[in-house]
């Protein structure tokens, strides 16, 4: 089967899931794009690999990752989304040392991430942009400076203890799911706890 390669077009606020991102996938010839729902951290990393001024004071997992390959002479050649089940795209990344080739299975959104470090294509195939892909504008292209700023924003704002005894358990459980879908964990042990001492 043909691969069809993609560029990234832009990232916007998920319409279907509170708290997460659309990554928007576009054919390079044709005018399909593939929208996939990604977490905030995801979201977060993959505008700092695009803009390119931006260091993070430590690096964040996706270079930390660019930096062992870099280390130990790992270049990831491509990324191939290479599935489409319930609405989850699974992907893979092509890998290749000492001329030998390696398929690392990842979540696409891990897997993109790591393409834009490496400067590698992404590509899918013709089905699955038949069951996912949709002709849709994108207005405007990647603002990244006012993402990142989003994205930073929303990460540093830390639910404290105080906040959480002037919720009710249910608003506590929202919450709760809230923090797990957006992968803040931190967050989520506090409510969890919260809930268990009542």
């Amino acid at each position: 089967m043909n691969l069809i390669q993609l560029l990234i077009n832009g990232i916007s606020y998920s319409q279907t899931q509170n708290g997460a991102y659309a990554l928007i996938l576009s054919e390079i010839e044709g005018e399909r794009k593939l929208p996939i729902v990604i977490g905030t951290n995801e979201a977060q990393s993959i505008a700092i690999a695009i803009e390119k001024e931006i260091k993070p004071p430590r690096p964040l997992t996706h270079d930390l990752f660019k930096n062992f390959c870099i280390r130990f002479d790992i270049k990831i050649k491509q990324v191939i989304i290479h599935k489409l089940v319930d609405g989850v795209f699974y992907s893979s990344v092509i890998c290749e040392r000492d001329g030998i080739e390696e398929i690392i299975d990842s979540r696409s959104s891990d897997a993109i991430a790591l393409a834009i470090r490496f400067e590698a294509p992404i590509y899918t195939y013709e089905n699955i942009l038949e069951k996912a892909g949709v002709v849709i504008q994108v207005e405007t292209e990647i603002d990244e400076k006012s993402l990142l700023k989003e994205l930073f924003s929303e990460q540093n704002s830390e639910i404290t203890n105080s906040d959480l005894k002037e919720k009710s358990i249910e608003e506590l459980e929202d919450l709760l799911k809230h923090a797990v879908q957006n992968e803040n964990y931190e967050s989520a042990a506090k409510i969890r706890d919260e809930i268990s001492n009542r």
